[in-house]
């Protein structure tokens, strides 16, 4: 008897990754625990564990495939000499999700239904707005489909994802400046670079991966869809590097060294928990308001972003937050995070100081409620009592869901936070 092992989810979100290697081949035999494949995300790489025993009978899916789609059949096992085995299956490691296997009598598949098309929508009049998630939005997009004309299953008649999976274009009006099908089959950023007049031959087009298509897509539907503004404030940090060189004087013998990130992010924690109000999130079914404040921070890695989260921060010490910092970041490189250590913080933080840049505005990490962008430290003349005065001043900006965290919200996070940064023993009292 053959068992499918199919391609696995490594996180809720996943809806596809990339086959990057086998450890088996064909008549290979594997036992329980054995690796016998790296599978890819756009966040990072897992290992493949075999759970029970079995012989490969055959490889399905070559290594160094792209846009595998989760539970597709990669590999088929058989019980050693044609004997039924009890149905092998494959975990990734670090508790991510188990791929599933399935038991087939024959290697035919067996053809699929079709879906069922997804029901039209009332007639809406010219101009109204349609609520539609992120997501649906994409597919639909893809699809050459017309909202208007999708009946809405979510909360309050909002599009989601299954209602516009089963709808199909000849269901609805293409939408507006949809791609002709003879266009559909060229690259669309070709199609891009030639209406831009950029001739065929003059540049080299570098494939996007997996990684930057989810940037991309997950940054274009924040920035499009999320109601955000910006709060800009400058930080004197003079005390804040007194205070650091006399921490890593202390922390030397312990081999820890705490950088003015590490300081910022436990400073964001503490005042999350001093105006709860921005530690939140904003969901068609209400405003989330989190328990703890878990700060993810942006990490620049090899073809994109991404940002591993310090768990509840505000409860450890600045040693246990640069031991982690740097833990996470040494293993966001070379893409060994687990799904939980970069999925699900409350408030992020993008720090681009350390490369001169004064100050910035981030796009929102949704379903966060703020960003904070962190910009270089550097001497600026201020006046104090009417003189002239040297000062190292930091400049950071807020930028706020208008949903969750308003003007007066963030304002008074801001204050919270300048002062923790200004005098920073009062992050520990």
């Amino acid at each position: 008897m053959s068992i499918d092992v199919l391609m696995p989810a490594l996180s809720p979100t996943m809806e596809e990754g990339t086959l990057a290697k086998w450890h088996v081949k064909k008549g290979d035999k594997v036992a329980s625990g054995d690796v016998i494949a790296e599978i890819e995300t756009d966040k990072a790489t897992m290992e493949v564990e075999a759970v029970d025993e079995g012989v490969v009978e055959d490889i399905l899916v070559p290594e160094g495939s792209e846009g595998v789609k989760v539970n597709t059949p990669i590999a088929r096992l058989s019980g050693e000499d044609g004997a039924s085995a009890p149905p092998p299956k494959a975990e990734a490691k670090a508790e991510t999700p188990k791929a599933e296997t399935q038991k087939t009598e024959t290697p035919k598949a067996e053809p699929a239904s079709a879906p069922k098309p997804a029901p039209a929508a009332p007639a809406r009049a010219s101009g109204e707005r349609i609520f539609a998630s992120p997501l649906a939005r994409r597919i639909a997009e893809q699809k050459g489909l017309d909202l208007a004309q999708v009946q809405g299953s979510g909360p309050h008649g909002r599009i989601i994802k299954r209602d516009v999976e089963g709808a199909t274009p000849q269901a609805a009006r293409p939408a507006a400046g949809a791609a002709t099908p003879a266009a559909a089959g060229a690259p669309r950023q070709a199609q891009t670079l030639a209406q831009m007049g950029i001739p065929d031959g003059s540049y080299d087009l570098i494939p996007l991966d997996g990684m930057k298509k989810t940037v991309a897509r997950r940054m274009t539907d924040s920035f499009r869809d999320v109601p955000h503004f910006p709060l800009t404030i400058d930080l004197e940090i003079d005390g804040l590097l007194a205070s650091r060189a006399k921490i890593n004087a202390m922390l030397e013998k312990q081999g820890v060294k705490v950088s003015v990130n590490d300081l910022v992010i436990k400073a964001a924690a503490v005042a999350l928990k001093q105006v709860p109000e921005a530690n939140a999130s904003y969901s068609p079914e209400g405003i989330a308001m989190h328990h703890n404040a878990d700060i993810a921070m942006a990490v620049a890695i090899d073809g994109g972003l991404i940002t591993p989260i310090i768990r509840k921060a505000e409860t450890k010490g600045l040693a246990q937050i640069a031991a982690e910092a740097k833990d996470l970041a040494e293993r966001a490189r070379t893409r060994k995070l687990k799904p939980e250590e970069f999925q699900g913080g409350t408030f992020s933080i993008s720090n681009l100081g350390m490369m001169g840049i004064k100050s910035f505005n981030s796009i929102i990490n949704e379903p966060q409620g703020a960003i904070l962008s962190v910009g270089a430290g550097e001497q600026r003349p201020v006046v104090r009592n009417g003189q002239l005065a040297i000062a190292t001043l930091m400049t950071v900006t807020l930028t706020c869901d208008h949903r969750v965290v308003d003007g007066a919200i963030g304002a008074r996070w801001l204050q919270a936070f300048k002062a923790l940064i200004e005098d920073p023993i009062t992050m520990i009292v």
